[in-house]
């Protein structure tokens, strides 16, 4: 198949996150299979216009909030002619409404809608042309071939509009030869909670950091290591100093993939608290590494973490209930290890390989039964 994909990212964008990193390895295994795939996203200050990455031919046009008007732009001047035969549209910041000024096979690919989370995230400006540009999905999207990547948001969808028939479900994968326990390496010896992921508002770090409070009142010393990058990490780094915790809370910034999967190893329990996520990578990432997760019960995490076995979920925004659970992962070794072991049985249901082989046949049925759309 020769594919098109629109992205507002691609992996190289500083930007970059769990939408990406899933669009490279999915599209980047299809490249590998023989197919031929090229992806328009947007650019940035100092990015080459076009590149190869991961066998992926890209093409970079407008910047992170133009994007939506240049790519339709681009794509009638440079990409409409090329012999495509389907086209994705990877919806993850806001639609391209490409069924409007795409005339080939269209599929889209959906991670997670903002609704109303997008006024948690952004200004009141932006977040409020987020919820509207939503809102024509149902309407625009209604004879399009839907891939979602959990039920969560399959079922977002349908409460939006679209048909049930029209979505097929195909969850997130992990590098599972990558991801592994790793016995030579133990736990370090104090107890370590890890956040992995970008400092953004709506992943709630806060949320961590006032657990972590409540823990260290309690006389349980630990520490708190947050890895990644953000906007947010001056507004949490000057939290974590109000609440006394500057010897228990490190920010590591960006990390590389070998020290995540070092700190995916070594560390005592995993946490996430999204108010909302597609999947939640990072969940099933530390479950490879025999890793238990404590997650908010969110849309998306609620399928990455199984309670009571792989982790626990606690009800989103109660710190009591969130600091209760993180003390009694690194309070109990015996549960500790059970749900580690739990864990890492768990991520073996997913790699990306399967992922791939299962949207490849879900393009390959799209070509064979869907009419051009126009």
């Amino acid at each position: 198949m020769r594919i098109l994909v629109f992205n507002w990212l691609d992996g190289e964008n500083p930007q970059a996150g769990g939408a990406e990193f899933h669009l490279h390895a999915i599209f980047g295994r299809l490249t590998r299979w023989g197919h031929e795939v090229a992806l328009l996203a947007s650019g940035w200050p100092g990015a080459v216009p076009r590149v190869e990455l991961d066998g992926i031919e890209i093409h970079r046009a407008g910047a992170r909030y133009t994007f939506n008007l240049a790519a339709p732009r681009y794509y009638a001047s440079v990409l409409r002619h090329r012999p495509f035969d389907i086209v994705v549209e990877d919806l993850n910041k806001v639609p391209l409404f490409t069924p409007l000024w795409v005339r080939r096979p269209l599929v889209l690919l959906v991670h997670h809608l903002f609704g109303g989370v997008a006024f948690q995230e952004a200004s009141l400006p932006l977040a409020t042309a987020t919820w509207l540009l939503e809102r024509p999905i149902p309407r625009v999207y209604r004879k399009v071939p839907t891939v979602a990547i959990s039920e969560s948001t399959r079922d977002d969808l349908v409460r939006r509009g679209l048909s049930a028939a029209q979505i097929s479900v195909i969850r997130n994968g992990a590098e599972l030869a990558f991801y592994t326990v790793d016995t030579g390496a133990p736990r370090v010896p104090e107890p370590t909670v890890l956040y992995l992921g970008r400092l953004k508002r709506y992943k709630r770090i806060d949320l961590i950091l006032r657990a972590a409070a409540h823990l260290r009142a309690e006389g349980l010393p630990l520490r708190v290591l947050i890895a990644g990058q953000g906007e947010e990490q001056a507004a949490l780094a000057r939290l974590r100093d109000r609440l006394g915790l500057r010897d228990t809370v490190e920010f590591l910034g960006f990390v590389s993939e070998e020290k995540k999967r070092e700190l995916m190893r070594r560390s005592w329990v995993h946490v996430l608290t999204s108010v909302k996520e597609g999947w939640g990578i990072t969940n099933v990432e530390a479950a490879a590494c025999a890793t238990p997760t404590v997650a908010s019960d969110s849309p998306g995490l609620r399928e990455s973490v199984v309670h009571g076995e792989t982790g626990f979920l606690v009800p989103h925004g109660d710190v009591e209930a969130l600091a209760r659970r993180i003390g009694e992962v690194l309070r109990d070794p015996a549960l500790r290890d059970r749900m580690g072991g739990a864990a890492r049985r768990f991520a073996q249901r997913f790699s990306w390989d399967e992922a791939a082989r299962r949207v490849e046949e879900r393009l390959e049925r799209c070509l064979v039964r869907t009419p051009v759309v126009g």
